[in-house]
């Protein structure tokens, strides 16, 4: 193998002379040097490693394709920031080094398998002539992780420790270009700070790449090509331009690609978009911009409301959880900046029943409250903000604050003199007196509110107030529950809201128990379980395990009644809410626990309480529908046939304990190569840590 570092070769005519002089010191100088390299290279089998190309990439690229093309024998590997588009080329995308979770209860044991966190420690050590910050662990992790496991970057943080504490370094990553220079005297200056990497790879780009690399540091997390078009074009990069820069950027590493092959999906590391919005600090472009990226995702959010009781229900929810960075950060823009208050009144009440299900009600009502309090002015978007509000306070328990924000709503609703405020403030009213078991006044605030919407009204609106008047009748014993429940689920039918049919599905179960039909409700829970279960709708998975729990527990089914009871309550507490209905349906979990401590005894009944508790949300679906556990031989045989030979034989060596560095040296590959093997293995397999992989190697492996 022969290695030739182009990092300092700034002219593309001095390449060969390079290459050459790093193979042969003593050639002919009176001859060409592509002529000496060809004939050196000529009818032998060598590996030519070329390093540092992107400078001189269309340089590299000639010289490479001429030396193949005379030496069938040759191969060659060369790293850049771009590919070199020769023919033949195969690309191999070097991640990052991979950094811990600093939360990780099993912190310490990762460290040993973490290259940013051992890297870290090693340049710690060099700078402190010691053992480096053995009593930081969580801390350290914390900055391998806010620099993106990037190898220089890490570096010249650690060699800050000579003068400032792991703590001081994680609160100066802010003003990361500032801390992150100081570098080894003998690099090339573009490798001594971190800034003067960036300038680098900076200049390297065209005009209109620098140009939007800059703009799209207005995301954050991740974003897709039409949010580019319409945030980051115009003065300077035109709409139909943008696909050509974004494919400039992802050939430079500056984005990542993500995403599956449907959607893709782009990604600036954390230290590339700051640099960027150094970039874009200054530019009378600045708000501009800004206001683009709050418009753009205020039109997402819209257009996700307007198609909530429809079949895209569910890839709605799926398309906002994506974007949640860049929706906190328009909603940061709205509930700041002077003039933009009445935005985020429309873009918080409007995200509002997309968590639903999906847990975070605190951050929910956390951007409620600052859009409330940022503009006071009588609105239909006011009052339907000040819903919003109160239904996610009633669904935490927070009755005082339900009815503050009713009472406002209620003179809004007298100012403003509007159809559609009323019925919405005749359903928040009916929605209060529901939680609070004053069924007498639900259910005709109920029936005006969903007359009202059946007559002027959203479709998605309508049901809503249909399932919370079914709600009431049913826990009332109405003789119309049935009637309501069946129109309730032939909406859901009509027009494919799955997160809606989960809810009502699980109504029609209640309403069934409650009269007594236990098969029926049996089967309606645990219709409304797979659908929920599909449509990762954890409030309509809690509410069915629960009174699926009292169901089977009435039925004599005790151990897997309180398994179930359990499970509901795990996942009660993941979405951050409590059973809606408080006392009506609190007295039937009570009985319920009765019934089984009886039935079960007092320990037996909290053993099986824990069993259910630790069950993931989908195995404690599968428990419900009463599918038997995948066998795990199985399920490792069939993940198994996935991962290539090498692969397989990487995570047998990571099962045995081994680090990266120890599995490149046990096969004779760097380290880079061995962290590459593992992150695939972790993608194809589907697993978050090692521990999963040594688990599943674990189950593969036949037991004696």
């Amino acid at each position: 193998m022969w290695l030739v570092d182009l990092a300092a070769v700034e002219r593309e005519d001095l390449l060969e002379h390079a290459v050459l002089a790093s193979l042969e010191p003593n050639h002919d100088m009176g001859r060409p040097p592509l002529s000496t390299l060809v004939d050196h290279f000529h009818g032998k089998h060598l590996l030519l490693v070329l390093d540092n190309c992107e400078h001189l990439l269309r340089a590299c690229a000639l010289l490479v394709r001429t030396l193949l093309s005379a030496a069938p024998g040759l191969r060659v590997v060369t790293t850049s920031r771009q590919a070199l588009g020769v023919g033949g080329e195969l690309l191999f995308t070097v991640p990052p080094l991979s950094a811990p979770d600093p939360d990780s209860p099993e912190l310490a044991k990762a460290a040993g398998q973490s290259e940013a966190l051992e890297l870290f420690t090693d340049r710690a050590a060099a700078a402190l002539g010691d053992s480096g910050p053995a009593g930081y662990g969580r801390v350290a992790a914390l900055i391998c992780q806010r620099l993106d496991g990037i190898p220089l970057a890490i570096e010249l943080a650690a060699a800050r420790l000579r003068v400032l504490t792991c703590e001081q370094i994680l609160e100066r990553l802010d003003d990361r270009f500032e801390l992150l220079a100081g570098g080894c005297r003998a690099a090339l200056p573009r490798q001594q700070t971190m800034r003067a990497t960036l300038d680098w790879s900076f200049e390297l780009c065209a005009p209109r790449e620098r140009l939007l690399w800059a703009r799209l540091s207005t995301f954050t997390g991740s974003f897709d090509l039409e949010a580019v078009e319409r945030v980051c074009t115009g003065d300077g990069l035109a709409a139909e331009e943008a696909l050509d820069v974004v494919a400039g950027l992802v050939d430079k590493s500056v984005l990542v690609r993500e995403g599956d092959h449907l959607h893709a999906r782009f990604r600036m590391l954390e230290t590339l978009r700051q640099y960027g919005h150094q970039r874009l600090q200054g530019r009378a472009e600045v708000q501009g911009l800004r206001r683009r990226h709050r418009d753009h995702y205020l039109t997402l959010v819209l257009r996700s409301e307007a198609e909530w009781f429809t079949c895209r229900q569910t890839a709605w929810f799926a398309r906002l959880h994506q974007e949640r960075a860049n929706l906190r950060t328009a909603l940061a823009f709205c509930v700041t900046e002077s003039g933009e208050a009445h935005a985020g009144l429309e873009m918080a009440g409007a995200l509002w029943s997309h968590r639903l299900g999906a847990g975070g009600l605190e951050e929910e009502r956390h951007w409620l409250a600052r859009a409330l309090a940022s503009d006071g002015t009588a609105s239909p978007a006011r009052v339907k903000a000040l819903s919003a509000d109160g239904w996610l306070a009633l669904l935490r328990g927070d009755t005082a604050s339900a009815r503050a924000r009713l009472d406002e709503c209620r003179m809004l609703a007298s100012a403003l003199d509007d159809m559609c405020v009323r019925a919405h403030v005749e359903q928040f009213d009916g929605l209060v007196a529901l939680f609070q078991d004053d069924f007498a006044s639900a259910v005709p605030l109920l029936e005006s509110a969903l007359g009202q919407y059946r007559v002027h009204g959203d479709l998605g609106d309508m049901w809503a107030t249909l399932f919370l008047l079914s709600l009431a009748c049913c826990l009332t014993g109405d003789q119309h529950t049935a009637a309501l429940c069946e129109e309730s689920l032939a909406l859901c039918e009509a027009h494919g809201p799955q997160w809606s049919r989960a809810f009502a599905s699980w109504l029609y179960g209640l309403h069934c128990w409650l009269t007594g039909d236990i098969g029926q409700a049996v089967g309606h829970l645990r219709e409304g379980l797979s659908t929920a279960g599909s449509a990762h709708n954890r409030l309509a998975v809690a509410q069915c395990l629960e009174v699926l729990a009292w169901a089977r527990a009435g039925d004599g089914h005790g151990e897997e009644a309180a398994e179930l009871l359990g499970a509901a309550e795990s996942v009660w507490h993941q979405v951050g809410t409590m059973l809606p209905g408080v006392g009506q349906l609190l007295s039937h979990r009570t009985a319920c626990e009765a019934l089984l401590k009886q039935a079960l005894g007092d320990a037996r009944f909290a053993s099986r309480l824990r069993a259910g508790a630790a069950l993931t949300t989908e195995q404690a679906v599968a428990r419900a529908l009463g599918e038997p556990p995948a066998r795990p031989d199985r399920q490792a045989q069939d993940a198994a046939s996935v991962l290539t030979s090498r692969e397989l034989t990487v995570a047998r060596l990571l099962s045995q304990g081994l680090t990266d560095k120890q599995i490149a040296a046990h096969l004779v590959i760097s380290p880079r190569t061995a962290q590459g093997h593992v992150q695939r293995i972790l993608a194809k397999l589907g697993f978050a840590s090692r521990t999963q992989i040594a688990a599943w190697i674990q189950d593969l492996t036949p037991q004696p």
